[in-house]
């Protein structure tokens, strides 16, 4: 097949970006869905979050005999989610695992979050990291611990320890080199330990869209100039990559590679366009440069199969996004600020998402007990 004829999302993938999935349901392991998006959409990884979780598990039967089974046990709403939840991601793991292999250990991953209650409590992030990679036992599980200040410190033990990690939630440039120097940090304990990095997976999940909604939000009530708006998101991931080449060449991190260690990978999360006005490839046809990977709910892969353009775009304009950053302080938005109350609402958001699914655990439990 010549490049041509490749999809767009095989051609991007050609490109040295990894598209995941950003959804994850019992009926899309089991009902072979996975396994055609894999083959048709070049797919290697997935993720999940509690949103995705709530509206998989609350909606239709496919959990509902394992409710059943769990309820009878004495097991509480979160207790019964838990282990469905871990059942999912152990199964999503197994199907993504020939891809794992293959790859030695680049993609095939699927990510679940700790508890988002957790998000600032660094000991009890740590604890459920390590708990969830025990009990899950797959060597291609991510598991996702939030971009918060305690939370990095639970990001740099558990790679420590040896074990995967998607670093979520990730807004403004300045967490972000934190995330990334953590990962390091993490990686160099583990090696002074005797340990080996070559296992160790790590992403920097980049948040995307949520900039530019509030930050247009932002400019709009200013008043300020139309030009201004839509660009945020994209020239701050722009930077963000540029970051990334940074930390991961010079000698300290040579050294660590020498002994097996693979760079943390940026990850564009949230690249479903929130303003129709937009267009709904804009989150992946801007942000495209090698060793990246970029994570789509199914209706931007749908978009992107049909009219995306893969091409390189993460590696200029460099200046350009650095004046934006200007332009925006002196048209009044502190980026500072729209970075630190996306982080804030995002952790409530999934805390809150995390509320309602063992909400609607609860119903469904009440509706299922008679039978």
């Amino acid at each position: 097949m010549t490049q041509a004829q490749l999809s767009p999302l095989h051609r991007l993938s050609a490109l040295g970006q990894s598209v995941w999935l950003d959804y994850l349901s019992r009926e899309l392991i089991h009902d072979g869905g996975m396994r055609r998006m894999i083959d048709r959409d070049a797919v290697v990884g997935a993720t999940s979050n509690p949103t995705i979780l709530q509206k998989a598990m609350t909606s239709g039967e496919a959990y509902d005999a394992q409710m059943r089974e769990l309820s009878t046990q004495g097991l509480d709403a979160k207790a019964i989610f838990w282990e469905m939840a871990q059942r999912d991601i152990a199964d999503a793991c197994d199907v993504f695992a020939p891809i794992w292999e293959a790859g030695q250990g680049r993609d095939g991953y699927v990510s679940l979050e700790v508890d988002p209650t957790l998000a600032y409590d660094t000991l009890a992030s740590y604890r459920e990291a390590i708990r969830l990679h025990e009990q899950i036992d797959r060597p291609n599980l991510m598991v996702k611990i939030p971009a918060t200040r305690p939370g990095l410190a639970a990001v740099e033990d558990v790679i420590a320890k040896g074990r995967s990690v998607n670093v979520t939630l990730i807004f403004s440039l300045q967490r972000y080199a934190e995330v990334a120097e953590s990962y390091v940090r993490g990686i160099e304990r583990l090696i002074a330990e005797g340990g080996s990095p070559a296992p160790v997976a790590s992403v920097a999940s980049f948040f995307v869209s949520r900039i530019d909604t509030e930050a247009d939000r932002r400019l709009e009530e200013l008043g300020a100039d139309q030009a201004l708006r839509g660009r945020l998101a994209v020239e701050n991931a722009r930077l963000a990559y540029a970051h990334w080449q940074e930390k991961f060449s010079g000698p300290r991190w040579e050294y660590l590679a020498s002994k097996g260690a693979r760079p943390q990978r940026l990850l564009w999360a949230s690249t479903s366009t929130k303003n129709p006005a937009y267009p709904d490839t804009l989150y992946v046809d801007e942000l495209i440069g090698p060793d990246t990977v970029n994570t789509m709910p199914q209706e931007t892969i749908d978009a992107y199969q049909d009219h995306g353009t893969p091409k390189p775009t993460l590696h200029t304009g460099i200046a350009d996004a650095q004046a934006l950053l200007e332009q925006l302080a002196r048209a009044g938005v502190d980026y500072e600020d729209v970075t630190q109350t996306l982080e804030r609402e995002g952790v409530q958001k999934f805390s809150d998402s995390f509320d309602q699914l063992l909400d609607g655990l609860r119903e469904k439990l009440g509706a299922l007990a008679p039978a």
